[in-house]
């Protein structure tokens, strides 16, 4: 990353941001917003561009194509020159957890501990994307009558109360959970020892264009959810379900998710050292009703008939691997983004699905 900082006359350095992991789903949307939203100037750092092309001629965005890690000394001028680190790089594919588990371990925890260090030096706001998964199952999992000592647990997990509970050592699909959560435990030492200032996003699954690859197309392995699904509606063969779909979601639509982050910029004595859970309550359902909702939306939008419109049971052995277990339900409190931020989701499922829907077909049909 030689010379890759680069200045801009008159820019203060409160305008800036830097943005490790832009090029990815999550990272490509806050980028487009903040370029054409608002006056920030960028410095995105990322190993691939392609869904960022149309955006690296602008004139706030500074764009450096390598790993983030690769050099701590450019990273830390880098950032000595910024005010907000939004912090988005990071392996965070369920079908990753029990094939390398270490590089998820290491790309979670052990290198962007790093930024803490620098930001804390520096002066400078650490926004950090955690994950949902950080909260593990919940109590009622651990009863079979799915009960916490007669009281029904409502599953809705919250920042401040809900328990973390993971599984054994051995359900290595955990590690990906344990390594963001180690992460946000060391944020918040770093807050209270060197006054660090933080934020934690702790997003719950957001879904929209440009969400995942197609396995076979421009990619391999094993994407998400819901981008196994589209591959199995685009070539019209059957939705796996794994463990029958019973886990149950709450999907978030991406422009909701990037107008939470807004909120957070805009309103940074309120979001500092918080955590505040970004997601869509209304939204939750089964993974085995999401399989058959979007069945229905692409017949709806593309009339395709009955014929490999299907659904099939399959062991999260035989689709993960050994190692794999589950959490059982995923609903977010979002109160604190409420009082703190203002903020709501406003995208109701069904619309969120046909939007996601309509533009992996636009991207993938011609393949």
């Amino acid at each position: 990353m030689e010379d890759s900082v680069k200045k801009e006359n008159g820019t203060d350095r409160k305008n800036r941001i830097v943005i490790p992991g832009c090029g990815g789903f999550i990272g490509s949307h806050i980028l487009r917003r903040l370029l054409t939203k608002t006056e920030f100037f960028v410095t995105g750092i990322d190993r691939s561009s392609s869904r960022i092309t149309d955006l690296l001629g602008h004139s706030r965005l500074n764009f450096i194509e390598a790993d983030i890690y690769s050099d701590s000394e450019n990273l830390r001028n880098i950032i000595s020159t910024s005010s907000v680190v939004i912090s988005l790089a990071a392996l965070c594919n369920p079908s990753l957890y029990t094939s390398i588990p270490v590089e998820v371990i290491e790309s979670n925890f052990v290198k962007p501990y790093q930024l803490i260090q620098l930001c804390s030096e520096n002066n400078v706001w650490l926004i950090h994307f955690s994950t949902c998964e950080v909260y593990g199952k919940t109590k009622a999992a651990l009863f079979s009558d799915g009960s916490c000592n007669g009281l029904r647990d409502s599953g809705a997990f919250n920042e401040d109360t809900s328990q973390m509970i993971v599984g054994p050592v051995s359900a290595q699909r955990w590690c990906y959970a344990v390594a963001k959560q180690l992460y946000e435990r060391a944020l918040f030492a770093w807050g209270s020892e060197n006054r660090l200032k933080y934020t934690i996003i702790r997003p719950f699954n957001f879904i929209g264009p440009d969400m995942d690859y197609i396995p076979g197309i421009d990619g391999e392995g094993t994407p998400r959810v819901l981008a196994c699904f589209m591959k199995a509606l685009l070539t019209k063969t059957p939705l796996k379900l794994v463990d029958g779909g019973m886990s149950r979601r709450s999907f978030t639509y991406i422009d909701d998710a990037v107008d939470a982050i807004v909120a957070v910029l805009k309103h940074p004595d309120a979001s500092r050292n918080q955590i505040f859970n970004i997601g869509n309550p209304a939204n939750e359902l089964s993974i085995k009703e999401l399989a058959h909702l979007m069945i229905s939306i692409y017949k709806d939008l593309y009339g395709a008939g009955e014929n490999g419109l299907t659904v099939e049971n399959v062991s999260s052995r035989e689709f993960y691997g050994a190692g794999y277990e589950d959490c059982d339900r995923r609903i977010p409190d979002i109160s604190n983004a409420l009082r703190q931020l203002g903020w709501h989701p406003e995208t109701n499922l069904e619309i969120a699905l046909r939007k996601t829907v309509q533009a992996y077909v636009n991207k993938y049909s011609g393949f």
